[in-house]
């Protein structure tokens, strides 16, 4: 099906049930008025000029209407072009400029860097501020909207959007999902997070512009009220559950370990909460048995990637419970088994699969895999050899089938002639409880070609207490050789921790940096 045709499933369920309430400003809207609202928006862009399967850019921060306008979007069968606030403005910019984007809707508190990117985009010819929201659609109604032409398969090739890589290795790629590979990820997940409660509340904190907004579609497409904050705030976070009694939640685990880390913590009913999902970067084992205690039995996590989104891999909370009760404590740090929608396998630089208790780049295949790269065949070749979907992720897979990522390729650090996998260090690490947050990289050295390095933020530890734990945990050759002491590890605009800036530091503007 369409993108859309999800949220109308929500919608089917019960026109008049709450679909969105937005925190900061008191509105709230039921699934017969936001899908009025987004037929009546797509109306007017059609009465605009906008065609079938153009992009258009969405620029704002969390809200009610962010989200109306992300369901008009794909109402009028647009391809989404997500514009992340926390970006820098000539990096939105180039994105923009390099899939084409005539079209943006942006929020008028970023409208300084709309002009920005309006001069160096020379493309983007239509801009509609969402203060002028109103004025654009004039008299158009619901009712003057048209459906486009559609097939009896749910025109399973169009884009549902050229949604932007991570970049932090270089400028941003646009994959391109379709219908196909978008509906597969909402049905799967979708399975996975519902009839968990008769009144499901979703809370949606994280930007939509990344992970939140197909996880928002998830669970509306099985009627869930998602109550919008306008960015995470472990305090706002933890009063929402409580206040609205939240069922369904998505953060990434960087958020996580700040709503353990707060004094509001211990004093927040969270007794509603039947699904926690932590999706974006490993989460360290510790901090995940501590969660459990917390927030009780609805802890799970998935794995997924731009390229082929959120649910390759799925670690239910009945198993993470399990695990922290001490029935196979090792699953803790696995991402859990291939989801019923995708084949998986492990495979080596030569294009064999790999045996259990092997590392091996995880490769997929089937309908939850992007197009391709925009514009960018080469690339697409690339990531597509021996028949597979190549994610550049290392895992090992155990004999019941539960898979453990150890690293991306490009983070792993080869010191005298070993390879050492820093997710397992950083794991090491913060089991420590005064560790908030950690990050490892590879460093020159004269002797190893590269020595692990650890950066950490912590409290009243010594970088000697660190390196003699993580000694004892792994070894003396994957124990750090150094620790940095930091305020805050920088983090990429998708919230994940910037190894690459981490580097820098170390080896310059060095393109390879290993040795």
């Amino acid at each position: 099906m369409r993108s859309i045709d999800y949220f109308d499933r929500g919608h089917d369920l019960d026109p008049q049930r709450t679909a969105l309430i937005d925190v900061a400003s008191g509105e709230s809207f039921s699934f017969a008025e936001s899908k009025a609202k987004t037929e009546q928006i797509a109306a007017a862009l059609s009465r605009h000029g906008f065609a079938n399967q153009q992009p258009l850019a969405i620029f704002a921060p969390n809200s009610a209407m962010a989200m109306i306008l992300l369901l008009a979007c794909w109402r009028a069968n647009g391809q989404w072009i997500p514009v992340n606030t926390r970006n820098a403005t000539d990096a939105n910019a180039q994105y923009l400029d390099y899939v084409g984007c005539e079209w943006m809707i942006y929020d008028s508190s970023l409208a300084a860097d709309v002009e920005t990117i309006r001069a160096l985009c020379p493309k983007l010819t239509h801009l509609i501020c969402m203060d002028d929201l109103d004025e654009f659609i004039g008299d158009t109604t619901a009712a003057d909207f048209v459906p486009p032409e559609l097939d009896a398969f749910g025109n399973l090739e169009d884009l549902v959007g050229i949604i932007p890589t991570g970049g932090t290795t270089g400028p941003s790629k646009g994959a391109m999902i379709t219908n196909l590979g978008w509906g597969t990820m909402i049905e799967t997940s979708a399975d996975a997070m519902s009839g968990r409660t008769v009144d499901p509340v979703a809370l949606v904190s994280a930007p939509i512009t990344h992970a939140a907004g197909p996880v928002a579609l998830s669970t509306m497409s099985f009627g869930a009220t998602q109550v919008i904050l306008p960015g995470f705030d472990a305090e706002k976070v933890l009063g929402s559950i409580g206040t609205y009694r939240i069922s369904h939640m998505y953060l990434p685990p960087t958020a996580l370990y700040s709503l353990l880390a707060s004094p509001d913590v211990d004093r927040t009913n969270t007794s509603s909460l039947r699904i926690f999902i932590l999706v974006g970067s490993p989460v360290s084992p510790e901090k995940l048995r501590l969660a459990v205690d917390k927030f009780g039995p609805c802890l799970c996590q998935s794995y997924g990637q731009v390229e082929c989104p959120m649910v390759i891999t799925w670690l239910p909370p009945e198993i993470v419970a399990a695990a922290a009760a001490g029935d196979h404590p090792e699953r803790l740090a696995s991402c859990g088994k291939p989801s019923r929608s995708i084949k998986v396998e492990l495979m080596d630089d030569d294009g064999n699969f790999v045996a259990d208790g092997a590392p091996g780049e995880i490769v997929v295949r089937g309908p939850l895999v992007s197009k391709g790269y925009f514009g960018k065949p080469a690339e697409t070749a690339e990531i597509r050899t021996h028949g597979w979907h190549h994610t550049g992720d290392v895992a090992r897979r155990d004999a019941d089938g539960f898979l453990y990522i150890v690293d991306r390729k490009k983070d792993m650090v080869v010191s005298g002639g070993f390879n050492v996998f820093t997710t397992e260090v950083e794991a090491a690490i913060t089991e420590l409880s005064e560790v908030r947050e950690c990050a490892v990289i590879g460093i020159p050295d004269e002797k190893w070609g590269e020595a692990v390095h650890a950066i950490v933020v912590a409290d009243g530890l010594d970088e000697r207490t660190i390196i003699a734990h993580a000694k004892q945990k792994l070894g003396s050759v994957k124990a750090p050789k150094s620790v940095q002491f930091v305020a805050a590890i920088p983090r990429t605009a998708a919230g994940k921790m910037d190894k690459k800036s981490l580097r820098i530091e170390h080896w310059g503007e060095n393109a390879r940096m290993v040795n």
